[in-house]
């Protein structure tokens, strides 16, 4: 539960409904903190940058963050990489203070908790398997070398909607990232929160046999490093057994 009387742990900020359940998931692995997810208005379901645009508009997240804000969370995550990352970092970074604004708790999205999640293992080259068509995963590389992180080999799939990404099974998701690794790359980030990864966290990263850092994987350790919280877990992978402090701000 969580540190205050009241408090229901770390918040999202979900689109739609495709691997929504990767939350209780984690939820049930750690077993110390609740993760509520409130579903954001999608008018359309599209990995294409108008679509993307709307999806992560402030009047959206600020309806969410002000159901967040009223289940007390202490942070505020959102969940969504593509409809963070496409707004550019400075858009990005206001997207965040809107959230954080309206949900009166510290927040962040799942595309600054890839940058934070990457300097915390001190990453620098990685590859990137995303699901995306290629004119968007492009933005999430242009989006991490803002960050000073090198992408040596990205992939895409192509996929255009969440809900078809959401239905990728365990083979698929396996498959996918291992074909996409790089032996240059010091970790495999894999950039959807519509893709279900964390039942297979370990399997992951035993098939490329480096860190794997998955988008709803990184969003929940993003929240918990915000609220103060420095929960582990052997089977969230490499992210969850690093051992440092708790910190509540940027890293690095």
């Amino acid at each position: 539960m969580g540190n205050g009387v009241g408090r229901a742990g770390v918040g999202f900020l979900y689109p739609g409904f495709s691997a929504e359940d990767d939350y209780p998931a984690i939820e049930r692995m750690l077993g110390e903190v609740r993760l509520p997810v409130v579903h954001t208005t999608m008018r359309e379901d599209a990995h294409r940058v108008d679509a993307l645009l709307d999806i992560g508009g402030p009047d959206v997240l600020a309806e969410g963050a002000r159901e967040l804000r009223a289940l007390g969370v202490e942070a505020a995550v959102w969940a969504c990489t593509s409809g963070s990352f496409v707004f550019g970092w400075d858009g990005a970074a206001a997207q965040v203070a809107g959230v954080q604004e309206a949900a009166g708790v510290p927040a962040s999205s799942t595309s600054f908790a890839f940058v934070n999640a990457a300097r915390r293992l001190s990453l620098q080259r990685v590859a990137v398997a995303a699901t995306y068509p290629a004119d968007v995963a492009e933005r999430f590389v242009a989006f991490l070398a803002h960050a000073g992180i090198e992408v040596v080999a990205l992939s895409c799939r192509g996929i255009v909607t969440a809900a078809e990404v959401g239905t990728l099974g365990r083979a698929e998701v396996l498959d996918f990232v291992a074909a996409n690794d790089h032996p240059a790359a010091e970790a495999v980030l894999v950039p959807d929160t519509a893709l279900h990864t964390v039942s297979w966290l370990g399997e992951l990263e035993d098939r490329v046999g480096k860190p794997v850092l998955t988008a709803n994987q990184v969003s929940v350790w993003e929240g918990l490093r915000l609220a103060g919280r420095t929960p582990s877990h052997p089977g969230l992978g490499t992210l969850f057994t690093t051992k440092e402090g708790p910190q509540h701000g940027p890293i690095g």
